[in-house]
């Protein structure tokens, strides 16, 4: 009979990032602030996950609303569209 190899996967431990306004111990986001608020927003316009950012839920949560409050005050765009590309219109037949 054949032995078995048994083979362990190992998993990455990842460190989670502390949280950059809890150090600086921030009491709120201001939405008017947008070179702030742009640290949180990919080259695309949304807004990057807390996993990334390395935010806490409460901290995430205030940055999201006031990047929409910026967002609807024209402080942010909704969408940044990179410049050369050409948009495409879908074909009708």
């Amino acid at each position: 009979m054949g032995k078995k190899k048994i083979i362990k996967k190992s998993r990455k431990i990842f460190k989670k990032k502390p949280c950059r306004l809890c150090r600086d111990k921030m009491e709120s986001v201001d939405y008017k602030n947008v070179d702030f608020l742009n640290r949180f927003i990919s080259d695309r316009g949304r807004i990057i996950t807390s996993r990334i950012t390395g935010n806490c839920a409460k901290h995430q949560r205030m940055v999201a609303n006031a990047v929409k409050k910026a967002r609807l005050a024209a402080f942010l765009p909704f969408v940044k569209i990179k410049e050369g590309l050409a948009r495409r219109r879908p074909r009708r037949a």
